[in-house]
C-alpha cells in the first residue's frame, strides 16, 4: 500500500508556477499535521512548508515565504503546495509527509511518520 502519492511536478521556466497534490491513504491523512520538503541533487532534504491544522498553523522555510502556500481538503485526503515565482534553485525533489510526532522544530524529518516517493519539479532559467 501507498500511502502519499504526490502528483503535479514538471518543468516550467523561471517565474512560471505550479501546484503540487499529495493525496494521502486514511492511515497517513492527517487532519493535525502534514508538510512538503525537498530534496535538491547532492544537498539534504530540507522543509518546505508545514500545516499543523490542529492548532491553524502554517510554517514555511524562509527562501519560499510568498511564494509558496500549503493547504489541504480534508473531503479529498489531499495536501497541496501553490508554488509561484519559482527560480532555478526550486529545482528539486518534492516529498509530502504526514503524522508528525512532537517536536520543536517541524523541519526536522525525524518528526515525520509517513513520507511519500516525490515529485520532480525543473524550473529552467
Amino acid at each position: 500500500q501507498v500511502d502519499l502519492v504526490e502528483s503535479g511536478g514538471g518543468s516550467v521556466q523561471a517565474g512560471g508556477s505550479l501546484r503540487l497534490s499529495c493525496v494521502a491513504s486514511k492511515s497517513a491523512y492527517s487532519r493535525v499535521c502534514m508538510a512538503w520538503f525537498r530534496q535538491a541533487p547532492g544537498k539534504e532534504r530540507e522543509g518546505v512548508a508545514a500545516l499543523y491544522s490542529g492548532r491553524d498553523e502554517t510554517y514555511y522555510a524562509d527562501d519560499v515565504k510568498g511564494r509558496f502556500t500549503i493547504s489541504q481538503d480534508n473531503a479529498k485526503s489531499t495536501l497541496y503546495l501553490e508554488m509561484h515565482s519559482l527560480k532555478p534553485e526550486d529545482t528539486a525533489v518534492y516529498y509530502c509527509a504526514a503524522r508528525c510526532f512532537d517536536g520543536p522544530r517541524w523541519s526536522d524529518l525525524g518528526l515525520w511518520r509517513y513520507w511519500g516517493q516525490g515529485t520532480q519539479v525543473t524550473v529552467s532559467s
